[in-house]
């Protein structure tokens, strides 16, 4: 029973083509690493912390002339955490906007979008620390930054898509991304002024990301080889739309999905025919979606 129910939880997180699961696990397994290292010197069993050399170690610093001496920092600081709140917030806002992310866009947007953010704002984030008197000391860790884009490129998409709260009840997708970005952005502007201005870098990365997909520009295809422009966004008028003939898979007209999510939010999801569930889980202009 004990291996039926792993194997069941190894598909259900790992195997869904989402990732997610696998960046969460990182983040975790390095924080619990981190700490581990840090009890061995509680116990006496090493002679010095661990603590603070590991996380310098692998936290991305604040210019560019650090930055030399440990360039894999540029790859490591995304997973470091030195706080439990911290990590656990992260991780279960990550896990909360990756749904919404692939219920409507696809892995590989996903992950330029992560990627891309996460090197934006660390490049900018050395580049102002170089710039901005501040702490010789100063360093970024964690996720803030490509969860942040990550959260702007969905909300510019679906700004009225609804998150019910078991207290407040529910509450638009936009509202509570503002809410998020202004505490962060003013967090980061009391302790790390070049972490904040990188901040609001790549929301603006993550808005522009979904601006160019709705005008039929798919910026995670720019590496791959050029194909056939699609053809430009059809908008249907009127109620009456055939369910027999062949869609189109390009980006969903706005109001098309506000509509969809009305519906859901009143009927439910099975309230929805073929088309509008085709619809919903259309990814952009190439028709990818996630695997799962």
């Amino acid at each position: 029973m004990n291996n039926i129910g792993l194997k069941d939880f190894w598909r259900q997180t790992y195997k869904t083509g989402s990732p997610v699961p696998l960046v969460i696990s990182i983040q975790v397994c390095l924080f619990v690493l981190i700490y581990f290292l840090d009890l061995l010197f509680e116990l006496k069993i090493v002679p010095q912390s661990f603590l603070e050399p590991t996380v310098r170690l692998l936290s991305l610093p604040s210019n560019f002339s650090s930055f030399i001496a440990q360039p894999w920092s540029l790859v490591t600081s995304n997973f470091v955490y030195v706080k439990l709140w911290t990590i656990l917030f992260d991780s279960l806002w990550l896990y909360w906007v990756g749904q919404i992310f692939f219920t409507f866009l696809n892995k590989r947007q996903f992950l330029f979008v992560y990627i891309a953010s996460w090197l934006l704002g660390s490049v900018l984030y050395m580049g102002f620390g170089s710039l901005i008197p501040m702490p010789s000391n100063l360093q970024l860790m964690g996720a803030s930054l490509p969860l942040a884009a990550v959260l702007a490129a969905i909300v510019t998409l679906v700004p009225k898509y609804e998150l019910r709260f078991l207290l407040i009840g529910t509450v638009k997708l936009k509202l509570v991304a503002i809410i998020y970005f202004g505490l962060e952005f003013l967090t980061l502007t009391m302790t790390n002024r070049p972490a904040a201005i990188s901040y609001f870098a790549v929301i603006l990365f993550g808005m522009g990301f979904t601006y160019a997909l709705k005008s039929g520009m798919d910026w995670s295809t720019i590496f791959q080889k050029k194909q056939q422009k699609p053809a430009k966004m059809k908008v249907v008028v009127g109620n009456n739309i055939p369910t027999n003939r062949k869609h189109r898979y390009d980006l969903p007209n706005q109001d098309e999905i506000d509509a969809i999510l009305d519906k859901i939010s009143v009927s439910g999801y099975d309230s929805l025919t073929n088309h509008e569930k085709e619809t919903l889980f259309r990814a952009s202009n190439s028709g990818d979606k996630v695997d799962g």
